[in-house]
């Protein structure tokens, strides 16, 4: 039995049901949803022939050349595609940009083709619009709370573990200092938009959630990377109360090592293989210290350069302790005094500090 075209974005979005975009390559580049795969009816190039062809001589023409352009092998192609992403996900639905053409000559093909798949009522813009508005009622209606803490405190493991929290530097591909680049790039603004409404959503919506609990946030600046926080969430933050996590020095310096270097590259020897990875690591962090040399000031710049450079030849030869030094010295002499500078201006808003089992404590209380 077939399943009817649905509207229900919100179970989409909460149940991560698989979605085909078939809108053409360059929009679902520019931003699509976390649980969505792109299968499009046509190429860029196919799609700008057509949409050429509509302005000049209207839909019907369009129809016309969109029928020649995808056809024979091409068209067979397409649709197994989508019907061998039907029989994985039997659950899941396609769209295209307004729930129109595009969408329904893939559910026609496929029909045809023997596979009844659904699609969604009103296409990408229609999702997107409901996103918009659930995520303008979280910042004004949902509490938030904001966890700080000094650089290395490892506020992300507790943002993780809480059901109630969302993890802007994991929607974001990045982790959120100078320093923080990932391999494989972050996504687009508006897909990382759409990430973080969808997972705004999931936190206030898990089962352990009471109405009215404040929905918890690492507390970040304007920019993670080069993602920017939609301007209505940092009005939201820059009105939240905060708490501060506090793990001593050896700690941050233990897993700023472990995250910016050991993680780090694995991560790029993953991607680029051992040699090239470690060079690629390697640049990264030399660029990352270049990016912050003005607010460093000179001296300060050139004394971390040679520790890092020091530390990535013994790397090289097999001994990454070395990365240690110069860690300290940056977390010591840059990021704490800047950290504590900017905490002190919001001082008036701190409303708990403590270490890990305090903080966890303080969140499990404030949940019953």
């Amino acid at each position: 039995m077939s399943r009817p075209d649905t509207g229900d974005f919100l179970s989409i979005f909460l149940d991560d049901i698989p979605l085909i975009d078939t809108r053409a390559p360059v929009e679902f580049e520019k931003g699509a949803f976390p649980s969505s795969v792109s299968l499009p009816l046509m190429t860029d190039e196919e799609r700008a022939q057509v949409g050429t062809c509509y302005k000049r001589q209207g839909q019907q023409a369009a129809i016309e050349l969109g029928h020649r352009l995808v056809h024979g092998e091409i068209k067979a192609q397409r649709v197994a595609g989508w019907v061998d992403f039907a029989r994985r996900h039997p659950d899941g639905y396609l769209y295209c940009w307004r729930g129109g053409l595009r969408s329904q000559t893939c559910q026609q093909w496929m029909r045809e083709a023997g596979c009844d798949f659904p699609r969604i009522s009103g296409g990408y813009k229609a999702m997107r619009r409901f996103l918009i508005t659930e995520f303008e009622r979280i910042c004004t209606q949902r509490p938030l709370l904001l966890l700080g803490g000094r650089t290395g405190c490892n506020k992300t493991a507790l943002v993780e573990a809480l059901p109630q929290a969302v993890d802007l530097e994991g929607l974001a591909h990045h982790r959120g200092s100078s320093f923080g680049r990932r391999p494989g790039g972050q996504p687009t603004q508006l897909g990382f938009e759409n990430a973080l409404a969808v997972a705004l959503l999931k936190a206030e919506h898990q089962p352990c959630v009471r109405a009215g609990q404040p929905l918890l946030l690492e507390d970040e600046g304007r920019l993670v990377g080069r993602c920017m926080v939609p301007p209505l969430l940092q009005q939201a933050m820059e009105r939240s109360p905060i708490l501060v996590l506090e793990v001593p020095l050896d700690e941050r310096i233990e897993h700023s090592y472990r995250n910016y270097i050991l993680h780090k590259l694995d991560e790029w020897q993953r991607q680029s293989g051992e040699a090239g990875g470690f060079e690629a690591f390697a640049d990264d962090l030399s660029q990352s210290l270049y990016r912050v040399r003005k607010r460093l000031g000179g001296v300060r710049y050139r004394e971390v350069g040679a520790l890092l450079e020091r530390a990535l030849d013994s790397h090289r030869n097999g001994n990454p302790e070395p990365h240690r030094d110069w860690i300290r010295h940056l977390l010591v002499d840059y990021y704490d005094p800047m950290y504590d500078y900017q905490l002190d201006k919001r001082a008036g808003r701190i409303v708990f500090r403590g270490d890990r089992v305090a903080v966890r404590d303080y969140l499990t209380s404030t949940a019953d």
